[in-house]
């Protein structure tokens, strides 16, 4: 008989394998299309193809060229062009709209060659066009277009920043969408008065549509004060770019525009669709849970804060189910989602799937019956190439035999390096979905021993 260690780690994986099948873009957004004859419906509204004279595709995100596929097996020569922005090359091959390779999490050149062409796309429809949008996580980065006078090297330096001080996506991408020419509803400004409608998957803890890839299809509720509001909490006014200081304070003094809002008349015609999203995710990988004996319990798709802390909330939890069987008995799997940060400090690779699992192994030491995964359901965790990292309660001791120290590693931000001299990372390579983060943890009924 298998022990029942090894087992525990087969099964983590295999859960998590799972909730990523789940959320596959191309049967998600093919799924989210009903075609019959002329008439598509796309969620709860319906459209007659025969009332528009061209149909386009544009697109950004980890997930956009799966779902372009989808889209050209509904409505193949219906339609007429298109472009979508990815992070990575990609083994899609689609007939009719262009893929185009955008920088992630770093905006570069390539991406704003790519969003100058969605621009100029939009800019020439009319009335009669229909445009899908395909909007999935990582767009903000590859969405890059710099509103005068800032530069590409400044939205570079201004992402770096946030994403080192501990920021959240709401955060960094407030500043995103008021630095830019197409984040914040201004790509609806330049499709209209085209008919518009985002299909969208979720990588953003509540599905807030305007901080999903900075929300370039929907009204923006993030205002210029908030943008210099986020400066102060983190205490970058000395740190950033002075011209990006300096837009936003003239901004706040009503000396440029806002971005879109509620409202406005460009949105008239738009309809949006949620696809998919981290609960989807969550609930097969307790659908998983409970074919593998376990009993499932989902705690929550809206877990966010440090990493660290985050990872003492859950081994709290394992620690009461434990010793009184709440909020369930073992053999038990523990489930959760949203998007941890990390404030980095260190010089080390690492990120926040990979973090959440060291300070877990810290906290579950010699907890024979328990073991964890976390990882990004996009495959790739902060700075390193690992989705995230598996760990149990035996992991701190055989890295002390090995002469390794988890606190060292931990203090250093560099988990990765941990978790690969252990050979418990997580390696999936991009998998071309995004929806959050998949943490699961498995609570046997008795000692592994």
């Amino acid at each position: 008989m298998e022990p029942l260690e090894k087992l525990s780690r087969r099964n983590v994986r295999e859960i998590f394998l799972h909730s990523l099948a789940a959320v596959d873009p191309t049967e998600l957004a093919a799924g989210s299309l009903q075609l019959t004859d002329e008439l598509l419906r796309v969620g709860e509204k319906e459209y007659d193809l025969s009332q528009w004279d061209s149909i386009y595709v544009i697109g950004v995100g980890k997930a956009s060229a799966k779902m372009a596929f989808a889209l050209e097996q509904v409505l193949g020569e219906m339609i007429k062009g298109g472009l979508v922005i990815i992070p990575y090359q990609t083994r899609m091959k689609l007939k009719r709209i262009e893929i185009h390779i955008g920088g992630h999490p770093i905006p570069n050149e390539a991406g704003m060659q790519g969003t100058q062409k969605i621009v100029k796309l939009l800019r020439g429809l009319s009335k009669r066009d229909l445009v899908f949008a395909l909007i999935s996580g990582g767009g903000s980065a590859m969405l890059t277009l710099p509103v005068a006078p800032i530069t590409l090297e400044d939205k570079r330096q201004l992402t770096r920043l946030m994403l080192e001080c501990g920021a959240n996506i709401d955060e960094i991408n407030a500043l995103r969408k008021h630095l830019s020419q197409s984040k914040g509803g201004r790509l609806a400004k330049y499709a209209s008065p085209a008919a518009l409608v985002s299909l969208i998957l979720s990588d953003v803890v509540g599905d807030r549509l305007d901080s999903i890839a900075s929300g370039p299809t929907v009204p923006d509720d993030t205002t210029f004060a908030d943008c210099l509001e986020i400066i102060e909490r983190y205490r970058l006014r000395d740190k950033v770019p002075h011209r990006v200081l300096h837009y936003l304070q003239k901004g706040f003094e009503g000396k440029v525009g806002e971005t879109p809002k509620r409202g406005d008349p460009i949105f008239e015609n738009s309809h949006h669709v949620v696809i998919g999203n981290n609960l989807l995710a969550l609930r097969a990988a307790a659908d998983k849970a409970e074919e593998l004996g376990y009993h499932p319990f989902i705690l929550s798709a809206y877990i966010e804060g440090e990493a660290r802390e985050v990872a003492r909330f859950h081994s709290a939890i394992v620690k009461e189910v434990l010793g009184s069987g709440n909020p369930i008995t073992a053999p038990a799997c523990l489930i959760s989602g949203g998007e941890t940060t990390v404030t980095v400090k260190g010089s080390g690779i690492g990120g926040r799937n990979l973090e959440f699992v060291l300070q877990f192994a810290l906290e579950i030491d010699e907890l024979l019956q328990v073991t964890v995964l976390s990882a990004g359901t996009d495959g790739i965790d902060g700075n390193s190439d690992a989705a995230g990292a598996l760990a149990d309660g035996e992991t701190v001791s055989k890295a002390v035999h090995l002469g390794m120290n988890p606190q060292a590693f931990l203090n250093n931000n560099d988990s990765y390096s941990f978790f690969r001299e252990l050979g418990d990372l997580i390696i999936t390579g991009p998998t071309e979905t995004n929806v959050l983060d998949v943490r699961i943890i498995v609570v046997e009924g008795k000692n592994c021993r």
